[in-house]
């Protein structure tokens, strides 16, 4: 892997998205169904605004439901609560040719985990840490031969 290159040469671009409004029930579906830990919110435009990691979840559902047995009550929950009520509003992104290296940089210094990119000011992908190792395997692996 060249860290010199372009973060589009190892992005995901089949993005998984919820709206603002979307109940957290149609985020925790997407959690499980898809197997991922990041979810970019669109409003009705397609514009970035937010980003909602599964581990926020998480943390929201053993906030409420810390002194909770009833698991209706997560449900119900999950039902009420919108999305734009946990996700991080105005995320930080990268562009699509800002290099790996810059965009590991913004890793280290922030302690992300997932990283929205954008072109001018449409979405185009997502960068996340398990991307950047999938890469460097690969790569470590075409060495080897």
């Amino acid at each position: 892997m060249d860290i010199k290159a372009p973060i589009s040469t190892i992005m995901t671009t089949d993005l998984i998205t919820v709206n603002p409004g979307d109940p957290l029930a149609k985020a925790k579906n997407a959690f499980d169904q898809f197997r991922i830990h990041h979810l970019l919110v669109l409003d009705d435009e397609e514009k970035l605004v937010g980003i909602l990691s599964k581990t926020d979840l998480l943390y929201f559902l053993d906030f409420i439901d810390k002194d909770s047995q009833e698991p209706y009550l997560t449900d119900l929950r999950l039902k009420n609560y919108k999305v734009e009520e946990i996700m991080i509003k105005e995320p930080f992104s990268v562009s699509d040719s800002d290099s790996i290296k810059a965009v590991l940089e913004v890793f280290k210094e922030n302690l992300f985990h997932a990283l929205p990119i954008l072109k001018g000011n449409k979405l185009v992908g997502i960068v996340t840490t398990h991307d950047v190792i999938k890469a460097l395997l690969e790569n470590h692996k075409l060495l080897e031969v």
